[in-house]
């Protein structure tokens, strides 16, 4: 279904927004909380969670708003005619180090689909947009995914979930895995912007496990756009309030679901060999 154009610049907007604060922020000394052992919040996340909710409360009262930081209203969590899920800063524990690699993320969901993703990068003013049924864009210009047939030749990339000291086994054993069957492996701390890197074809795969739907919503709209295929790790459909995601270029996709399943059968408590 086609969107209203003012919708697609309205999350525009916002993600440029964000970047601008986010810039105009990170020079100063921050306010570092944490909302568990290695999973970071600043001011400057609340900051500009809360300018994308008072934007879309102006423009769109009846729209609701999933993001991560403020408390989302009664029904947010379900879907809605019009939902848009946010992340005021992908990459927070980069930018509260003070690595360039961060960005912001919206989505907007209408009727259960998402329809509209918008991504900024102000380290490297990146805009990456996806319309569905329209194409993916990276500052204007189509993106397309990799033409990479085989793993050995794959540059892949992965996170690590915010629970890895608890499961350090399942997910550095699964990185290993993907190790040894591809050119090389990277993980740079922002799974918004894996992905919109996979769908501009400098990575041919990503993987990552036990993610929040706002990491993912718009940007795996971006990689399907551009041409990508992204299931759960088992092969499934996927959602972004699932938690886990496998994404490629598609023609990598039955060999890293075939990595997976062949690291999964062999953690498996049945295995008798």
């Amino acid at each position: 279904m086609a969107v209203a154009p003012d919708l697609l610049q309205t999350a525009i907007e916002i993600v440029l927004r964000a970047g601008a604060i986010q810039v105009a922020r990170r020079s100063r000394a921050l306010e570092i909380g944490k909302k568990g052992p290695i999973d970071l919040v600043t001011p400057v996340d609340v900051e500009i969670e809360r300018m994308c909710r008072e934007t879309i409360a102006a423009r769109y009262p009846d729209h609701t708003v999933l993001a991560e930081e403020l408390p989302n209203a009664a029904g947010a969590a379900a879907a809605g005619r019009h939902r848009w899920i946010f992340d005021p800063i992908d990459g927070t524990v980069n930018y509260a180090h003070g690595l360039p690699v961060f960005c912001a993320s919206l989505a907007l969901e209408v009727d259960g689909q998402m329809e509209i993703g918008a991504i900024y990068d102000p380290s490297r003013e990146e805009l990456f947009v996806a319309e569905r049924g329209a194409g993916a864009r990276l500052n204007g210009a189509p993106l397309s995914v990799s033409s990479e047939e085989g793993l050995l030749d794959a540059m892949l990339c992965t996170g690590f979930p915010y629970d890895v000291h608890d499961t350090v086994d399942e997910v550095v054993g699964l990185f290993g895995a993907f190790v040894r069957r591809a050119r090389a492996v990277r993980r740079l701390g922002s799974a918004a912007l894996d992905l919109c890197y996979l769908a501009a074809g400098r990575f041919d795969g990503f993987w990552e496990q036990r993610l929040h739907p706002w990491d993912t919503a718009a940007a795996a709209l971006i990689v399907e756009e551009a041409g990508g295929q992204v299931t759960d790790l088992a092969g499934q459909p996927f959602t972004p309030f699932d938690g886990d995601i496998l994404a490629s270029n598609g023609r990598l996709h039955d060999q890293m679901l075939a990595v997976v399943r062949q690291f999964t059968a062999q953690r498996s408590p049945d295995r008798t060999d």
